[in-house]
């Protein structure tokens, strides 16, 4: 069996406007898909972390990634991602090379899987979680308020577990006024301060008893900095959905930087480098709990290599529903529980109507003009 092409295709499927509204849900997602085709018929399906520059993304895939694997036996595909690896070392090893190799990665699971007829998870060792718990993860809100009404919505829909994505005290306190003292809140801030500031947040914030607080440091790489936060707080640290590979993840935990590892199966490398990572937090004594704000193949593969863990750690389930889905099948969570996919591969199948539909076209170049 060989490889005959590789294809990435842009899309820019729009989520319906929610209540209360975020200026988040009203932006155009953007997404990849990646398909592996080969020579016997069989194709793979994944997706490439997309928010940013899809386009950029899509050309790395066909122009730098396919001529490298094109030609090569897919189900070989440790040494097909170490080609991947190798052939864009000098710019690949973070970004948007890694975001594209992460989806063909993915896709080659997602191939061999249909090609044995057994789910992903089967491949991987078996699932020992086939349902796992989900937390909600909300948009940003414009007011306490809107956090409120947010936080009350997710709970009656079954969800014991949220996540907020504000970066003011005012809010966690409505939130957890909202929903009382048995619901779990996160707070994901998305980089914002600088280690004293952080300290000092993280401080304002105890009373209302985080289950993490996560990336409260800019910039995200600053592992030393975060660590001084997670010495200085009771609340554990979550972080690593903007960090790449398992060596990426070993400089994480080599500074004692966090107690909770956010890797993003579309970001670091795909599967197996998130089982790898996994190992490594294993072996550390730290928590997983996979960053997957996805509709997609990303969030199905997330789902696959999820149920091969043991314990309780939750899984991210993204807020928002999609004017067309996605998947033929979306994945849904029902009183706070995602089940695993159990088809072939990834067990989903991209909405060929959201494809036609929802081709992702760029803004208008603007001209640049010399001041």
């Amino acid at each position: 069996m060989k490889i005959t092409a590789i294809q990435a295709i842009t899309l820019a499927i729009p989520l319906k406007p929610m209540t209360p509204a975020s200026a988040w849900s009203g932006a155009t997602r953007k997404q990849i898909v990646v398909r592996v085709s080969t020579d016997e018929g069989v194709t793979g399906t994944g997706e490439a972390f997309a928010y940013g520059a899809p386009l950029a993304v899509a050309s790395i895939i066909e122009e730098s990634l396919a001529p490298l694997i094109v030609g090569q036996d897919p189900r070989r595909i440790e040494a097909v991602v170490d080609l991947m690896h190798r052939g864009t070392m000098i710019y690949g090893r973070r970004g948007l090379a890694m975001f594209a190799i992460s989806g063909v990665e993915i896709a080659l699971w997602d191939l061999l899987g249909r090609l044995h007829g057994a789910p992903v998870y089967q491949l991987l060792g078996g699932a020992t979680r086939p349902r796992l718990p989900a937390y909600a993860s909300l948009m940003r809100y414009d007011s306490p308020a809107d956090v409120a009404a947010a936080c009350r919505h997710f709970v009656a829909q079954g969800f014991r577990m949220l996540k907020l994505h504000q970066i003011d005290v005012a809010s966690v306190l409505a939130a957890r006024e909202a929903v009382g003292p048995d619901i779990e809140l996160m707070l994901d801030t998305n980089c914002p301060w600088d280690p004293a500031g952080a300290i000092a947040m993280a401080r304002a914030l105890a009373p209302y008893r985080l289950f993490w607080l996560e990336e409260p440091v800019w910039p995200p790489e600053d592992y030393e900095g975060l660590a001084r936060v997670a010495a200085s707080t009771d609340t554990p640290i979550a972080l690593g959905e903007n960090e790449s590979t398992a060596f990426g993840f070993r400089e994480i935990i080599a500074h004692r930087a966090g107690q909770i590892l956010q890797p993003s199966i579309t970001k670091v490398g795909g599967i197996s480098e998130m089982k790898k990572i996994a190992a490594l937090a294993q072996a550390a004594g730290l928590t997983v709990v996979p960053h997957s704000f996805y509709f997609g193949p990303g969030l199905a593969a997330t789902l696959h290599v999820a149920a091969t863990f043991g314990g309780s750690a939750p899984i991210e389930f993204p807020t928002g529903e999609m004017e067309t889905p996605f998947l033929t099948r979306p994945i849904t969570a029902k009183d706070g529980w995602v089940d695993v996919p159990t088809g072939p591969g990834l067990g989903v199948e991209v909405n060929e109507e959201a494809i036609r539909r929802y081709p992702f076209v760029p803004a208008a170049a603007k001209p640049f003009v010399l001041t």
